[in-house]
This record gives structure tokens, sequence and C-alpha cells, in this order.
């Protein structure tokens, strides 16, 4: 439970406060996600297998306040069946009914729960909130081709202990090659074989990494297809319109062009 109730602290932390620990060089693995590149697509497995770890494991202290559980449903998403969004809202999730003064089973028009367990920090937006490349500032030219690597931040972080323990002014510090500084005072969250998935796919901890961070970040960004199609159309367009607009432009001025001086 205890390793429940601490996943996320680490993510919260700025660099700077996460350099007192001292030592250590950061790490950050460029995994490769479908979801990255202009024609990237989320893979609907992997994120349900990453709902699956959230709801087991991450749930426990910390909340998605900003995504309504309806969202599930949609396309490019988990695109869970709507009779099983339901189920799985009313069977893992309560919230408060201000009319009724009590709480009720979670529905799809709901928010997932806000929780802050431990001072736990929420995980909607964090796959946004954390820069894996080149940090959120900078040239941006490494961010341009490998994106902000949020996703890869998370996953690093989660994959990134070495098993080495050391005791500072009374509390328990981990080594992690994610982390900035290399020590953070987050216990490891997963194990392998920790959660079960009905697919049979691998659940050993560098695997559950990956299937969660990839949840996290379409929690964070789950128009990011629909984005990036509506972008590819506008460059699209717009190509098509120079083009007609420079033969446009050579075909009035030619006969301008092509008269000789007498």
């Amino acid at each position: 439970m205890l390793k429940k109730l601490v996943i996320g602290a680490a993510l919260a932390l700025t660099p700077v406060a996460a350099m007192a620990a001292g030592g250590g060089d950061q790490h950050i693995e460029d995994f490769a996600f479908s979801f990255e590149g202009p024609f990237g697509t989320y893979d609907q497995n992997q994120l349900q297998r990453g709902l699956q770890i959230y709801t087991e494991v991450c749930a426990a202290c910390h909340g998605l306040k900003f995504v309504p559980i309806r969202t599930l449903s949609d396309e490019g998403g988990p695109h869970m069946p709507e009779d099983q969004v339901r189920a799985y809202a009313a069977e893992y999730f309560s919230v408060y009914d201000s009319v009724e003064d009590e709480d009720r089973p979670a529905t799809p028009v709901d928010n997932f729960p806000a929780n802050t367990n431990a001072g736990a920090p929420d995980l909607s937006l964090m796959a946004k909130a954390r820069a894996g490349f080149h940090g959120p500032y900078g040239s941006g030219m490494n961010q341009l081709f490998k994106g902000m690597g949020g996703a890869e931040y998370i996953a690093s972080l989660l994959d990134g202990y070495t098993g080495e323990e050391k005791e500072e002014a009374g509390t328990t510090l981990y080594e992690n090659t994610a982390f900035p500084g290399g020590w953070i005072s987050m216990a490891p969250p997963l194990s392998d074989e920790l959660v079960e998935f009905s697919d049979g796919h691998a659940n050993d901890v560098r695997a559950m990494s990956q299937d969660v961070a990839a949840f996290l970040m379409w929690t964070a960004e789950p128009k990011m297809m629909a984005r990036q199609q509506a972008g590819f159309v506008g460059v699209l367009i717009l190509t098509i319109l120079s083009v007609l607009l420079y033969l446009t432009n050579k075909r009035i001025w030619a006969p301008v062009k092509g008269r000789k001086d007498s």
C-alpha cells in the first residue's frame, strides 16, 4: 500500500528541488510510442492496459480530476463500450452528490475523482507538465523531432530504479536514473507481475511503465490525433492554394512579362 501512496510524489517535484538530493545524471529513454510523429496514433490496447494500471495502482492516491469518465469510450482513446464505461465508473469510483448530501456511485457524466492523498499530485496533465527532452524551454529543435517527452519521462522514471537505497535526515531515498539528482523519496511503485492483463500482455515493470505513461499522455492530450489530422489537412489546403496562386499569377503577368520594348 505504501508503494501505491507515493507514486508521483517525485513527479511533482521540480528539477531544482530534486537537485538538492545531489549527484546523479538524469537519463530519459526515448521510447518508441505509437502516438509519436505527425501521423502517430494511440494504441487502443495499450491505453486500456494503462487505464487498468492506473485503476489498480495509481488511483489509490492520484486523481484525474480534469478527465471526464465518458471519454473512455471516445474513438482515439481506450474506446471502451459505453456499458463497460458505466460499469467501470460505478464499480471503482464514487462522487459527492450535493443534492442528496451523500456519496453516490460515479457515472460516465462525472469526471474522475480528485485524489491528493499524501500530497500526491493530480495526474490529468502530468505528461504535459513534465518534459523529458531538452526541458520545457530551449531551442526546441529536439522537441520538434521527439516531442516534449513527457510520456518518456514518466516511463523512464517508473523504470529507472536501480535497487539502491540510502537514508538522509531520517528519510529513505531510492536511486533513480531518470530523476534529476539521481535520488528520490518515492519507493518503486511498480513491480513485475503486479497487474495481470486479460490479453496476456507482458506485465514486467518496463512494459507497465510504458503502458501507464501512454495512458497519461492520452489524459493530457485526448484530442491530439484529431488536432494533428486537422493540421495536416490545413497544411495540404494551404499548399494547394499556394500552387494555384502561383500559377494564376504567372498566367496573368505572362503577357506583360513577354512584351518586348519597342
